[in-house]
């Protein structure tokens, strides 16, 4: 069987099957086809699942490791493998797991970016003075800003979020996300007021500029379809080139960052967790390392023997 036939068929069961998220089967598709490359030397036409031994995988990582991927990008690419080649074995295609021995790498882990308390206060004051002027296109971009700050959503649960999954009087939004695992988010007054408005004065004329039926989507783009991940990128790092600090600039941070406010101000690390959909207490717990740096900082520049 070919390499390229099979991984298709891989691609097709992790999304249809086992319901993983887009970005982890881009990520997949992406590392599968780079090893196809490998495997066939330049064309993965000629890869077949016989080649896909341990020798092979051990021999492709060396590859990207001596390009210089970062260890994380190699830790990625193992899991991948390791993903691959267990549903190669549940289809009897070949007759282990040729991956089984492959480790990950241990890559540092890094502290996410968070802002503080009044760079988010003035990047929403931005976006709702920019917001006074009527265009539904900038009321949309307020409402997008305080509800990713308000509830921490990720980028594709906001994007696809529905109609139907807006609450408008418990204020909270039901959100499907990772491995089709659906969850209720709070949100604050400020994000509701800005959702309300821009329910009223900005998502009927944004969808009277798209073609066909009327789109289920919360939230529709300039051109009346949905709003695409790329374009809330842009608008989140637009915003984050103002403000002091580097690193990331995407909208992962206003979700860092408030998972951070919220530990800060005293929430218990599993409502946290339940929040943001993590799986597992240990992908919350970064924010607690975020936490303790913040106080030391603080600690370090206000006692007199620090």
């Amino acid at each position: 069987m070919q390499m390229t036939s099979a991984i298709d068929s891989f691609l097709d069961a992790v999304h249809f099957e086992y319901g993983y998220s887009e970005h982890t089967v881009r990520a997949y598709r992406r590392d599968l086809h780079d090893f196809a490359r490998f495997a066939g030397r330049g064309d993965p036409d000629t890869a077949t699942i016989a080649d896909c031994d341990l020798e092979l995988m051990r021999n492709w990582l060396w590859d990207r490791q001596q390009r210089g991927l970062a260890p994380s990008t190699l830790a990625r690419n193992v899991a991948t493998l390791k993903s691959f080649g267990g549903w190669l074995e549940a289809r009897r295609l070949v007759p282990g797991n040729p991956a089984s021995r492959l480790r990950s790498p241990k890559a540092p882990r890094e502290l996410p970016r968070v802002l503080a308390d009044e760079h988010v206060e003035r990047i929403l004051d931005r976006a709702a003075r920019r917001a006074e002027d009527g265009d539904p296109a900038r009321i949309r971009d307020l409402a997008v800003l305080e509800l990713l700050y308000a509830t921490a959503l990720r980028v594709s649960e906001l994007c696809t979020l529905p109609l139907t999954g807006l609450d408008r009087r418990e204020r909270t939004v039901r959100v499907l996300g990772k491995g089709s695992k659906e969850r209720i988010v709070p949100l604050g007054a400020p994000a509701a007021r800005a959702v309300e408005h821009y329910l009223h004065a900005a998502r009927p004329s944004l969808a009277a500029r798209a073609e066909g039926a009327e789109r289920a989507e919360l939230f529709l783009g300039n051109r009346g379809g949905p709003l695409r991940a790329n374009a809330v990128y842009r608008l989140v790092s637009h915003e984050l080139e103002s403000e002091p600090g580097g690193g990331p600039r995407g909208p992962h941070t206003l979700r860092h960052t408030a998972a951070t406010h919220l530990l800060n101000g005293g929430a218990d690390l599993r409502v946290v967790q339940e929040m943001l959909g993590h799986s597992s207490l240990s992908s919350t717990q970064v924010y607690t390392h975020v936490s303790a740096e913040r106080l030391a900082e603080s600690y370090r520049q206000a006692h007199p023997r620090a």
